[in-house]
């Protein structure tokens, strides 16, 4: 990234957490921009988005995975079909008090992360290439994240055994149907519909937040 197009996303990063509330040092901003051009590199041979614009996936990626930031309650948390690693790693660079292991099935994803992981030294993080119903944690977690489930039955059912009792699911939807809500499986109960605010995007973006009772 060339020293003006870089200029530019700093300052479109610091507008977008202002809006969002976040409160970032500039090594998280330096840190953030990092990862964006790393995923930028890697794209061009690994396919990890189809979003290929930066100001877009500043917008798309980073800003919309660090709206959810504030509504977290726990410390240690899974991103499930973590992908290129959204939410889980935004969200580990400004929240390094708390832990996210980024979970996704398919192995250059997770070589991107490993990648990630080491080039910005962020020890709060750790990639696993398993399918999330073979991956039995010794330890439950607190909130499972994803931005990639289809529906919310789905992400329960193929999820619940990683989350302890009184955790949380945060799944982030553009428009999502009440269907899926009302069909809920018995044992967790919607505790919030969040409509978010993306600095940037004018679309429908929700976090829905589930229960574990």
């Amino acid at each position: 990234m060339n020293s003006t197009a870089q200029n530019q996303s700093k300052v479109l990063l610091e507008s977008g957490l202002e809006e969002l509330g976040l409160t970032c040092s500039s090594a998280q901003q330096d840190q953030l921009l990092a990862y964006l051009d790393l995923l930028k590199r890697w794209n061009k041979t690994y396919n990890l988005t189809s979003i290929r614009d930066s100001r877009s996936m500043l917008t798309r990626h980073l800003l919309d995975s660090l709206a959810i930031a504030s509504y977290l309650d726990g410390s240690r948390f899974i991103d499930v079909g973590a992908g290129a690693g959204l939410p889980g790693v935004p969200l580990a660079i400004t929240c390094p008090e708390r832990t996210f292991d980024l979970l996704d099935s398919n192995g250059k994803k997770t070589r991107f992360l490993f990648q990630v992981r080491i080039e910005l030294g962020l020890s709060n993080i750790l990639e696993l290439n398993k399918r999330v119903e073979n991956y039995h944690p010794v330890d439950a977690y607190d909130g499972i994240l994803s931005r990639g489930f289809a529906g919310l039955s789905a992400m329960i059912h193929q999820t619940r055994h990683a989350l302890r009792d009184g955790g949380r699911f945060y799944a982030m939807k553009g428009k999502f149907s009440t269907r899926e809500i009302s069909a809920l499986p018995e044992g967790f109960e919607l505790e919030a519909v969040e409509k978010l605010v993306i600095p940037g995007l004018d679309e429908d973006r929700h976090l829905i937040i589930i229960q574990r009772k």
